[in-house]
């Protein structure tokens, strides 16, 4: 069970700040940590009916991550580029 990298998120969650990076590594989170909190992120219907637990611990934690991450995307693809003044 390996600490991920700074290298290994930016793999896996593609742009993200550096103050989301630093949480993600301050959890001690795994890649199937990770990879877990990303398929209950993409689709948790699934998993539930598989009957496995609703996330806790790391897990958990980086859903919340995650989550705020994802909010953030969809923020700045809602409000579009930002011009600048006098265009």
């Amino acid at each position: 069970m390996t600490r991920l990298t700074r290298n290994e998120i930016i793999r896996a969650v593609g742009a993200a700040d550096d103050v989301t990076i630093a949480q993600i590594i301050g959890t001690g989170t795994t890649a199937e940590e990770l990879a877990e909190a990303q398929a209950w992120i993409a689709n948790d219907e699934p998993l539930m009916n598989a009957g496995k637990p609703l996330p806790s611990g790391r897990v958990g934690e980086l859903i919340e991550i995650l989550s705020e991450l994802e909010a953030d995307e969809d923020d700045e693809k809602e409000t579009g580029p930002v011009v600048g003044e006098g265009s």
